[in-house]
């Protein structure tokens, strides 16, 4: 009777440990696309050197910025809500996926490329393991 409990307590825990660091990361990365990222964009404070680089892309302008700032400040809300935090990886994912194809290919900063792509792939992991999330809301949206 103790083996079995003590299965049943090894096999709970991993999954607590994982949901832990999942809600942890999706903090940290939450309050950073609210307060780092998506904020200077909207509040006009983004450096000149990215925006001159923005520019010569053709996709400086300035609705863009504020449309893609919204969407961060969007996606970090959306990562600090439990029924949200799955629909909001993956908006987040592809985002940062975004990104990083336009720092290689429409803009002169190929070497800002890694950061987003690394982002993009700890979203969709974010996203896989929140995927219950996306199912309920799903299901709370067709019904």
């Amino acid at each position: 009777m103790t083996s079995i409990a003590a299965a049943t307590t090894t096999t709970v825990r991993p999954g607590k440990v994982r949901n832990r660091v999942l809600w942890g990361l999706q903090i940290f990365l939450g309050l950073f696309f609210i307060v780092a990222s998506g904020m200077p964009k909207v509040l006009d404070m983004v450096p000149e050197e990215n925006m001159a680089a923005m520019r010569e892309a053709g996709i400086g302008s300035p609705w863009f910025m504020y449309f893609v700032g919204i969407c961060e400040i969007a996606g970090g809300i959306g990562l600090l809500v439990r029924r949200l935090s799955g629909a909001a990886a993956v908006g987040l994912s592809v985002l940062t996926l975004l990104a990083a194809a336009t720092n290689l290919f429409l803009t002169d900063m190929p070497a800002y490329a890694p950061f987003p792509l690394v982002l993009s792939g700890i979203f969709a992991w974010i996203a896989y393991e929140r995927r219950d999330s996306i199912l309920a809301l799903r299901s709370l949206l067709t019904r």
